[in-house]
């Protein structure tokens, strides 16, 4: 039997994070008292990037894990509690909000912030893994600056895809888009304005077999590419990889409970971070599937204690 007594908080964070960060540090600022569960991931996707040179305050580049333990630090300055913990089940159908750890212990909130994030998918190679921030990525927007007057693959067929390959040709000389079937997902305006780009070349039938590269210094030089139709497996010499077949945002313990979109994003009011339930907003990626960038998630991060400290004085 679970002997803990249920712990009680004005605002449950659920998430860390820029946005779960920003949100207890204003929650607490606010006296409010937030309790902030983090799971096995603390700092989010932030903490698997390594320069980070887009994070406004900041002249010389730094690091994602730095970031995210001096966001960390500042909401526990303030009076944060930080618990580690999995959050397994959360029913919002009743005041106060319950939610469940695989610790056993049971969190009761008057109101709550969902800020878990979304992760990108990866095509689970070993080699893929190795070189993850080191000429691997899964977002151009961040990291497309590296690679000026540089040759890029990109992998995906679908928006986020070809959007990629089109901001890409802003910095790389050459941009070579590969993707496993014969034609695009991405939307036909968006197709247009790719294949009038003459820095972009389309691999089609085609998936990445292996990310090659060197260790000193770390870096890719080159991917091992498959045509599916004939098998044949091909040597591609590129100097970085952006993988963009997609994010999957970490809703499903809100399924059912919560308004998403069909690709499991919670939907939020308009200029708001607010959800369908009043006293539960959501902010950064979670919600968030066009900017995905750390500013844009601590904005939101404020946002949503704004609106739950308004929330609460009702």
């Amino acid at each position: 039997m679970n002997n803990k007594s249920p712990k009680h908080t004005k605002v449950l964070i659920l998430g860390s994070g820029p946005a779960g960060y920003t949100a207890a540090i204003y929650a607490a600022r606010a006296m409010l008292k937030p309790i902030l569960v983090y799971g096995s991931q603390p700092g989010g996707q932030l903490t698997t990037t390594t320069d980070v040179e887009n994070y406004p305050g900041y002249s010389k580049v730094i690091q994602g894990p730095w970031l995210m333990d001096e966001m960390k630090g500042q909401a526990e300055a303030v009076g944060t509690e930080m618990i580690q913990d999995h959050i397994s089940k959360v029913d919002l159908s009743k005041k106060p909000f319950e939610a469940t750890g695989d610790s056993g212990q049971i969190y009761t909130a008057d109101s709550f912030i969902i800020s878990t994030g979304a992760q990108a998918r990866w095509l689970n190679l070993k080699s893929e893994q190795e070189f993850r921030g080191f000429g691997v990525s899964a977002c151009a927007t961040c990291d497309g600056f590296f690679f000026k007057e540089q040759v890029v693959a990109v992998v995906g067929g679908g928006n986020a895809a070809v959007e990629e390959a089109i901001f890409l040709t802003k910095f790389a000389s050459k941009v070579k888009l590969i993707h496993r079937r014969n034609e695009l997902r991405a939307e036909k305006l968006l197709q247009e304005k790719l294949k009038a780009n003459k820095k972009i070349e389309i691999i089609w039938d085609s998936a990445v077999e292996e990310v090659l590269g060197t260790s000193e210094p770390k870096g890719v030089n080159a991917i091992k590419i498959k045509n599916l139709k004939t098998n044949d497996v091909t040597e591609l010499k590129v100097d970085g990889l952006f993988i963009a077949i997609g994010h999957d945002p970490a809703t499903a313990l809100f399924k059912d409970q919560l308004n998403m979109d069909k690709e499991g994003y919670l939907i939020t009011k308009p200029d708001s971070t607010e959800t369908n339930i009043p006293g539960v907003f959501a902010a950064g990626d979670v919600k968030d599937k066009i900017f995905r960038q750390a500013v844009t998630a601590a904005g939101m991060g404020c946002m949503s204690a704004l609106e739950a400290e308004k929330h609460l004085s009702q």
